[in-house]
């Protein structure tokens, strides 16, 4: 399993639908989110991975970082790839696609 090395490890995968994307933030109980960019570190097996520039709500009061299911799904199966390839570090780029 993928560790992920940054705060906020526990908003991996939140579900961020369009209608809940300005929300207050679950963590500062002050701020809202906003959209934004963030890199997102995994660590697995002495792999480590940053992806850069990878789409996020971010809280406007402490920097919480929320990334949506369907990027982490995304995310997950690049760092699979990139584990199977022998990738032992690696700074990609997010590929949405």
């Amino acid at each position: 399993m993928w560790h992920r090395l940054l705060a906020g490890a526990a908003n991996v995968g939140r579900d961020l639908r369009p209608d809940r994307l300005l929300m207050h933030c679950v963590i500062c109980k002050h701020g809202h989110t906003k959209p934004g960019k963030v890199s997102v570190t995994l660590e697995r097996d002495g792999s480590t991975l940053v992806f850069k520039s990878v789409p996020a709500q971010v809280c406007n009061n402490c920097g919480e970082q929320y990334v949506d299911s369907e990027t982490t799904a995304r995310l997950l199966h690049q760092a699979e790839e990139a584990a199977k390839a022998g990738v032992e570090v690696e700074v990609p780029p997010y590929a949405a696609a």
